[in-house]
């Protein structure tokens, strides 16, 4: 059974919303055609779609396979997770990743939003 991980990384990794994952991922993969193929297919497709299905079973071989890459994955993982916390009505927003446009983060709105 592959873990929960996993699946967040690859979610992850195929939003693009954690390049120092997406290049340690790429790094590891370089020598290997296939599992390259599996992380392009990823890109930019759905946490619950076949493709990153396929990479997130692809992560785990090569995790099992290669414990310093297990490692340094966690490590990677560990080191880009933000623990938000707020109280009774409060609010937390985060924007991470490489975008393009306006990004509003609010609570509460009352009317329009023009940029």
């Amino acid at each position: 059974m592959i873990e929960p991980f996993f699946g967040s990384v690859a979610a992850a990794i195929a939003g693009r919303g954690v390049m120092a994952l997406y290049r340690l991922v790429k790094e590891q993969f370089a020598d290997d055609p296939t599992a390259t193929a599996v992380l392009e297919a990823a890109a930019d497709s759905s946490a619950d779609s076949p493709e990153v299905d396929r990479l997130r079973a692809r992560l785990h071989d090569a995790a099992d396979h290669d414990p310093e890459f297990a490692t340094r994955l966690r490590e990677t993982w560990e080191s880009v997770q933000v623990d938000q916390q707020s109280g009774p009505g409060g609010v937390n927003n985060q924007t991470t990743g490489q975008f393009s446009g306006n990004v509003v983060q609010a609570r509460d709105i009352h009317g329009d939003i023009r940029f």
